[in-house]
């Protein structure tokens, strides 16, 4: 993606830059320092600090900040913050922030871009600060791919609650939801789940073959549905004719195909929980009201004041996001709201402003 200005810088102009850089991409914003107006934006490779490798990282920051800064304008770049995944603010030990530092300072030098404040904070850090008013104080819970819950205090997370990762946690994220999607098919499959359009769903988008799927409807979809002829026991999965040759095939073909990609891209299943729930799956409305609980509780370990301000992000809990709804109502009755954002690059704009003296 080349460079998107909107304006050209102004000759004398202060400047400041802002990037956002996750696990798929980096995104830089050049903004005035003195009102914030952004003068262009850009993007590069991923910029997850503890995944990238620290010369890969630094080609992808060199990438975006070369496409949004002009190389006339380059002398009057004066502060630059980049909020970055797998980084923190809270100690210049942590691995990630010095890694990112490592490499937002030498792209920085690669480009002759002399800026007298560099910053370095978590992207969730950066989500907060995107709030309006820039905040300094509150919660923020992240819910995408990963879900982590932290207490910002002075512009700094001070407390997080999980966001340890596919392996260990991340409860309620899009990859809980969609490792759900696959067991609830597993389950389905070997007789000890309830029937769920997601069996066949998820068998799809793997591309098992067509023969091994349920065929037909889920007829109940767990609530009653069709009820079998008097003296005949409810077949076990909800589908006649999903014999149990046809669901050790299931079984067999779909294992390996999951253990194929990495399982972070459990994550991709989410949306089909998100659809079958829309269509009154009782399993799919299961697993999304789990993963919402689960949110609320990591919300509630960082203690909340009522009213206490909560800067939500992540496609989970945006406008359309499956999990909107029902985590909004559970963090009313506690006296509780999401302030939603899309992603950190205002926020860290704004950082990048305060940290230059007027």
């Amino acid at each position: 993606m080349g460079n998107d200005l909107n304006h050209t810088p102004r000759d004398g102009r202060a400047l400041v830059i802002g990037l956002d850089a996750g696990g798929t991409r980096t995104r830089a914003v050049l903004a005035a320092a003195d009102d914030g107006h952004v003068l262009g934006e850009s993007t590069g490779g991923p910029g997850n600090a503890m995944t990238v490798p620290v010369p890969q990282l630094t080609d992808h920051l060199t990438e975006a900040l070369a496409r949004v800064v002009p190389e006339e304008a380059r002398a009057r770049v004066v502060s630059v913050t980049g909020g970055f995944a797998g980084a923190t603010a809270a100690s210049e030990d942590d691995p990630g922030t010095g890694r990112a530092r490592t490499a937002l300072t030498e792209a920085l030098r690669r480009l002759g871009i002399p800026a007298g404040r560099v910053g370095v904070c978590s992207d969730i850090e950066a989500a907060f600060a995107a709030a309006p008013g820039t905040p300094s104080e509150g919660l923020a819970l992240v819910a995408g791919t990963g879900a982590v819950a932290m207490r910002i205090t002075g512009r700094h997370a001070t407390t997080t609650v999980d966001g340890d990762g596919w392996l260990l946690g991340d409860e309620g994220s899009g990859f809980w939801i969609g490792r759900s999607a696959v067991r609830a098919a597993l389950r389905m499959a070997d007789g000890r789940g309830r029937p769920t359009v997601l069996a066949g769903w998820v068998g799809r988008t793997l591309g098992l073959p067509v023969d091994v799927l349920p065929k037909g409807g889920i007829p109940s979809y767990d609530r009653g549905g069709a009820v079998p002829p008097s003296g005949t026991a409810p077949h076990p999965t909800g589908v006649p004719g999903w014999e149990r040759a046809r669901r050790e095939d299931f079984r067999r073909h779909l294992l390996p195909a999951v253990m194929a990609d990495p399982p972070i891209r459990l994550a991709r299943f989410a949306p089909l929980v998100a659809e079958a729930a829309a269509e009154r799956d009782a399993v799919a409305e299961t697993i999304l009201s789990e993963a919402a609980d689960h949110l609320l509780a990591a919300v509630r370990a960082l203690e909340p004041r009522p009213g206490e301000r909560i800067v939500a992000t992540g496609g989970l809990l945006g406008p359309e996001g499956p999990l909107t709804a029902p985590l909004a109502a559970r963090l009313h009755t506690h006296g509780l709201s999401l302030d939603w954002v899309a992603d950190g690059r205002p926020g860290a704009v704004a950082l990048a402003r305060l940290a230059h003296p007027s």
